[in-house]
C-alpha cells in the first residue's frame, strides 16, 4: 500500500526524484526488514522499465515502412561546377590508380576530363571510373583481372583520401542545388518513409560530402543503427554517419568495354539499396510497397527500369522513378527512356525542365506524399 501510489510516477524525471526523496524518509522510519522489502522492490521496479526500454527500443529498429525513397547525388541533390575534378573526391582516383597499381603517388597524371571521355565517367560508377582510368593511365601494362582484384584497396585509399582533406576540399565544385536542403527538412517528417542515397560513390566518400553540404544534417537520410551487412565495411571517421543507401563500393561489374554497365551496375546499387532497408529497417510483418529512385541521367532511369524487373525485388512492389532535368540532360533525353507505363510495376515521371529536389511542392506532389 506505501509503494502502489507512486508507481506510475517514476515514468517522468520528477517521479523519479520524488521516490527518491521518499525512499529516504523510509529508510529512516522503516525497520531493516522493511528496507529489505523496499530495496528489492526497487531493484525489480527497475528491472522492469530496463525491459520496458530495450523492448521500445528493438520495436522503433524495425519500422512499417511503405515507400522508399533514393537519391543520385550529382545533379540531382548536388551541382558540378567548372573545377570540381580539383575537389577531394575527382583527385581522390587518379591518387588511388597511382599509389595502388602504379605504386607512386607522385606519378603523371590528370583530371578525369583530361584523361576520359565523358561517357566514360559521367553517369557512371566510382568502380568503373577507377578501371578506365587505371587502362588509360597504365596503357600497356594494364591488366584488368589484378586492377579488377584490388579495386576495395583503391576504393578504401580513394576513401583514405577524402578523409583527410578539409571541408572546403571535399565541397570545392560541387554544392546542394537550390532549396534541396530545405525540401530534404521537409521530407523528414514523413515516418512512414525512408530516404536513402543510390549513387556510384564510395560510401565512406559519400557520407564524407553528404557531412560536409549540409545535407546530412538535413535529417531526411535514414540512419542505419545496426552494424554494416550485405557486404558493408566500416569507414573509419564516418562511423556515426551511417544512412540507408546502395553506393558503388557495394558493387562493381568490372566491366568496362560494355557500356550498359553503367546503368546495370547501379541497378544493382538499387537493388542492395532495397535489401537493406527490408532486412534491416522494415518490421518482418510489414512489406514495403512502393520504391522510387530520383535522378538525372539516363542511368538513373535505365538502372530504376532495370530493377522493376530485377528478381530480387519484392513481389507486388511497385517501381518508379523521378527524373529531374537539372544536370547535363534535357526532359526529352530522359522521357524518351521511360518506355511506357506499367501501372503497379513501373511508374515514371519526368519533371519540367530545371523543376527537381529543390522545387518543394512539385517534387513532393510527384513523389505521391
Amino acid at each position: 500500500g506505501v509503494h502502489s501510489p507512486y508507481i506510475l510516477s517514476t515514468h517522468s524525471p520528477f517521479g523519479r526524484k520524488r521516490i527518491l526523496e521518499y525512499t529516504s524518509i523510509l529508510e529512516i522510519s522503516l525497520s531493516r526488514t522493511e528496507i529489505l522489502h523496499w530495496t528489492v522492490f526497487q531493484h525489480t521496479h527497475q528491472m522492469f522499465y530496463s525491459f520496458l526500454a530495450s523492448l521500445v527500443l528493438c520495436i522503433s529498429q524495425a519500422s512499417s515502412f511503405s515507400t522508399l525513397i533514393t537519391f543520385d547525388v550529382d545533379g540531382t541533390l548536388v551541382s558540378s561546377s567548372p573545377g570540381w575534378e580539383m575537389g577531394a573526391h575527382g583527385r581522390s582516383f587518379t591518387h588511388a590508380v597511382n599509389s595502388v597499381l602504379m605504386k607512386n603517388d607522385d606519378a603523371a597524371g590528370g583530371t578525369i576530363p583530361q584523361l576520359l571521355e565523358k561517357h566514360e565517367f559521367h553517369g557512371s560508377t566510382d568502380g568503373l571510373i577507377l578501371m578506365r582510368l587505371a587502362r588509360k593511365m597504365m596503357g600497356e601494362s594494364f591488366d584488368k583481372e589484378d586492377a579488377a582484384s584490388k579495386l576495395d584497396l583503391m576504393m578504401g585509399t580513394m576513401y583514405q583520401f577524402v578523409s583527410e582533406c578539409n571541408d572546403d576540399e571535399v565541397r570545392k565544385g560541387i554544392a546542394p542545388l537550390p532549396g534541396a536542403i530545405q525540401t530534404l527538412e521537409t521530407l523528414a517528417s514523413y515516418d512512414d518513409v525512408a530516404f536513402g542515397l543510390v549513387t556510384g560513390n564510395v560510401e565512406g566518400i559519400a557520407r564524407r560530402k553528404m557531412h560536409a553540404l549540409g545535407i546530412y544534417d538535413a535529417g531526411a537520410l535514414t540512419s542505419l543503427s545496426k552494424p554494416p551487412q550485405l557486404g558493408g565495411r566500416v569507414w573509419e571517421g564516418m562511423e556515426d554517419k551511417r544512412f540507408l543507401g546502395g553506393f558503388g563500393s557495394d558493387f562493381c561489374s568490372g566491366d568496362i568495354d560494355d557500356p550498359t554497365r553503367n546503368y546495370l551496375d547501379r541497378g544493382e546499387q538499387l537493388a542492395i539499396c532495397v535489401q537493406r532497408c527490408v532486412e534491416e529497417l522494415c518490421h518482418p510483418d510489414h512489406q514495403i510497397e512502393r520504391v522510387i529512385h530520383v535522378g538525372d541521367a539516363p542511368a538513373d532511369i535505365l538502372a530504376a527500369k532495370n530493377y522493376a524487373h530485377h528478381p530480387s525485388k519484392p513481389k507486388n512492389v511497385s517501381v518508379g522513378v523521378i527524373g529531374v532535368a537539372t544536370g547535363s540532360y534535357s526532359v526529352d533525353e530522359l522521357r524518351d527512356l521511360c518506355g511506357e507505363r506499367i501501372p503497379g510495376v513501373w511508374e515514371p515521371i519526368i519533371l519540367n525542365e530545371g523543376v527537381g529536389v529543390g522545387n518543394m511542392e512539385a517534387f513532393i506532389r510527384a513523389c505521391g506524399l
